[in-house]
């Protein structure tokens, strides 16, 4: 029998944490919106779903995801010991499976015709690719033409899994166009499409959702570092776009207050330079966008701003609520990480530990070498290494010259 999960007790009734999140949308989609809460708070009293997904987890996705000591890495920066939750092992190579699982269960159970998505990356997209071919329903991602053209291994993924992928041509073209595009395909029939959003962002019951699918990445990890080390790591870091990865670890540590939680935004090509970055909780302030009250960059008040990361998964112009909300109250501490940086960080732990990450990982990963050498040996670093980066491989080539 599946272990009953246990969640931070937000959101409200109305779906806020403090004054974030909500459910900003249109009277007829309020009704679509509520059918999905009542179906999720319906599900996930049932044992045969907890057990289900617990199977599935298990023999289909591969968990527990292991936690990795680099230690080779971590004697170089001298310091801290860093300590990797491998999340990049998982079935589809990312955390993204998580709760593609679940939202293609929920999709199953409310009867649903079509799942729809948007994807940056491409891990959410090829995920929930996976988990819709998994249960027997037609999927339909939209992707951004400028990361159509840099992660094309993903699209291949989703094309051989029989997934519709609609190129997202306006605007820059990449995450947040794509967002648009498919939420524009879902009003078209919330009543028969499910649109399966990929971080803890839009309106209320997502947020939420992709929280408490994501939340096993910190129980795991908890509980396998309190039984090899006898304690809790001092910091917990995290990659921080929409925020799924990073919310997914740190739940399961809120109440530990002697643990640091670390969000790490991208700061492209400078946090000097808008337009050419996307640290959102660093450089943006409350506003409103895709249905939710989150922190924004804007260029004036309700137009989103152009938005830059070398890592496509990271470029998004808001951020999930309980993220902004967990900014102000100060239990987790956002800092940032350029593309550079995040380069030299993908190459280094790829030939010092022999482990290629994420580009969107990277940023994680980067923050943690900056760090390490100025804590004392006996401390511990966990950083979530949320996704692999064999999409990213070929373009870091390329732009480094390799």
């Amino acid at each position: 029998m599946s272990q009953q999960p246990t969640f931070a007790p937000m959101p409200d009734a109305a779906g806020f944490f403090g004054p974030y999140g909500g459910q900003l949308v249109p009277p007829h989609l309020k009704q679509a919106m509520d059918d999905i809460n009542a179906a999720y708070a319906e599900i996930t009293k049932r044992q045969d779903f907890q057990d289900e997904l617990a199977q599935l987890f298990a023999d289909y996705v591969g968990r527990p995801s292991p936690i990795f000591h680099a230690r080779r890495l971590s004697e170089q920066l001298g310091g801290a010991q860093i300590h990797l939750k491998r999340e990049d092992l998982n079935h589809t190579g990312a955390h993204k499976i998580n709760h593609c699982l679940g939202e293609a269960l929920l999709a199953k159970f409310m009867g649903k015709k079509k799942v729809i998505a948007e994807t940056g990356a491409g891990q959410h997209g090829v995920a929930l690719a996976t988990a819709c071919a998994l249960v027997g329903i037609p999927c339909e991602i939209h992707m951004g033409q400028v990361d159509i053209e840099k992660e094309h291994p993903n699209v291949t993924k989703m094309r051989i899994l029989g997934t519709r992928l609609v190129p997202v041509t306006r605007g820059a073209a990449t995450l947040k166009e794509a967002v648009d595009s498919a939420f524009e395909e879902y009003l078209n029939n919330p009543a028969d499409y499910l649109y399966a959003i990929g971080s803890v962002v839009g309106p209320h019951p997502f947020p939420m959702m992709v929280r408490d699918f994501q939340s096993i990445v910190g129980r795991e990890a908890r509980q396998q570092f309190q039984d090899r080390h006898g304690r809790l790591p001092q910091y917990v870091a995290a990659c921080v776009g929409g925020g799924s990865n990073a919310i997914g670890i740190f739940t399961a540590f809120l109440d530990d207050a002697e643990v640091r939680l670390v969000g790490v935004e991208p700061a492209g090509e400078g946090t000097d330079r808008p337009g050419r970055h996307a640290a959102t909780l660093t450089m943006g302030k409350p506003g409103e966008i895709h249905g939710m009250k989150c922190y924004v960059l804007e260029d004036q008040p309700g137009v989103p701003a152009a938005v830059h990361s070398i890592a496509s998964g990271l470029d998004y112009p808001g951020i999930g609520p309980q993220h902004s909300y967990l900014k102000d109250t100060g239990r987790v501490h956002y800092e940032t990480a350029n593309d550079q940086e995040t380069l030299d960080a993908f190459m280094r732990l790829s030939r010092v530990e022999g482990i290629i990450p994420a580009l969107e990982s990277a940023h994680a990963v980067a923050w943690a070498m900056r760090t390490a050498p100025t804590l004392a040996r006996d401390q511990h670093i966990l950083v979530n290494l949320s996704g692999r980066g064999d999409k990213d491989a070929d373009y870091v080539a390329k732009v480094l010259g390799i």
